[in-house]
């Protein structure tokens, strides 16, 4: 970035950061945005996902808050209720931290609601809380997704997911708590984007359901007399969901395809010879059998019933890998370092904006 250039104000984005905001950032004492604020705000208002990386004392942390109050805010005017953005911190000390932001950024949002959700504190005080819809919740990973497992926390409509320093996250073993996290999320993909002249959807994941199923294909085919096509890929071993599908209405052309291509699969080992993507096989594989964990049809998609001599194939593995497929969920399970190793080669604080 060029330095000699001094970065626009505040102000200048009035057309899409609201007056409340602004003159809560102004009683801040902030005009000039720094440099990862330039960079990320521009982006991160026009609904971008955004991942960026900045030291610490640079102001991450208004870059990822304000566009988080303005999604907040304008979903509060379309009268949408429940917990609409969630911020994740690896600790309590900087979750403390960010709140004590945020409260001053929605000073003049009278109707946003917060509240902080972390270790120590009273978790009967917060269900109680969270029961109520609170618009954004700034929290730890653990006491999220503890709060995540209960009836009380409504996240059906969470729209954005922050994940703050995402290194530390990753590094003090929180991997298998974010990705139980994200798992829960609400599936917008699922819900349908509108993205016009889709002829044709692929359902490499099998859906959760019908329901999903049919929301998924019915991206395509928008509009009078338009056509689409729609592809499903099952595995033998979960073909009973074709039954699911018939029963709803919803009949389907099988077709045997790996007969055709059998030869590709010495290709593919081949190409896997690469140790990088032999690596990232291996972590595909490990993923793939651990999402098995949040499938609701347990008897249709079982892990216990798959052939992951053959699973591992189809990831270009020669054999199944020997990896930690147990079902059930381990806190203890060490996080993959390769990612919080290209994370900490400077020294930074990460930080992922996400809409879900």
């Amino acid at each position: 970035m060029d330095n000699s250039k001094e970065n626009p104000k505040f102000k200048m984005y009035k057309n899409k950061i609201s007056k409340e905001t602004l003159s809560a950032i102004k009683e801040m004492g902030f005009k000039t945005m720094t440099d990862i604020q330039a960079e990320v705000l521009p982006k991160a208002l026009d609904g971008k996902d955004v991942v960026a990386t900045a030291k610490t004392g640079s102001g991450k942390t208004l870059a990822f808050l304000i566009p988080v109050v303005e999604l907040v805010s304008s979903l509060i005017k379309e009268h949408q209720k429940g917990t609409l953005a969630i911020i994740v911190s690896p600790t309590r000390e900087l979750a403390i931290q960010t709140f004590a932001v945020l409260q001053e950024i929605i000073t003049h949002h009278e109707l946003m609601t917060s509240l902080l959700v972390i270790g120590g504190e009273n978790r009967k005080k917060q269900s109680s809380e969270l029961s109520k819809g609170i618009h954004i919740v700034v929290a730890t990973p653990g006491r999220l997704y503890d709060h995540m497992r209960t009836k009380e926390f409504d996240y059906s409509s969470v729209k954005c997911l922050v994940l703050d320093e995402a290194d530390k996250i990753f590094q003090f073993g929180f991997e298998e708590d974010i990705k139980q996290i994200v798992n829960r999320l609400p599936n917008l993909a699922a819900r349908g984007l509108d993205i016009p002249e889709v002829n044709w959807i692929v359902q490499f994941d099998p859906p959760a359901d019908t329901n999903e199923y049919i929301h998924r294909v019915g991206r395509t085919a928008r509009g009078l007399g338009a056509e689409g096509r729609a592809v499903l890929l099952l595995r033998p071993e979960e073909s009973e969901f074709v039954n699911y599908l018939r029963n709803a209405k919803i009949y389907l052309d099988k077709y045997e395809l790996w007969n055709k291509y059998s030869d590709l699969q010495s290709k593919i080992e081949v190409a896997m010879k690469d140790s990088e993507f032999h690596n990232l096989a291996i972590e595909a594989f490990e993923g793939y059998t651990r999402a098995f964990e949040v499938k609701k049809l347990k008897h249709v998609f079982n892990l216990l019933n798959m052939d992951l001599d053959s699973v591992a194939k189809s990831f270009g593995l020669k054999e199944k890998p020997d990896v930690d497929i147990r079902v059930g969920f381990n806190k203890k399970h060490r996080p993959r370092k390769r990612m919080a190793a290209m994370l900490a080669k400077n020294n930074t604080a990460p930080m992922k904006l996400l809409k879900t």
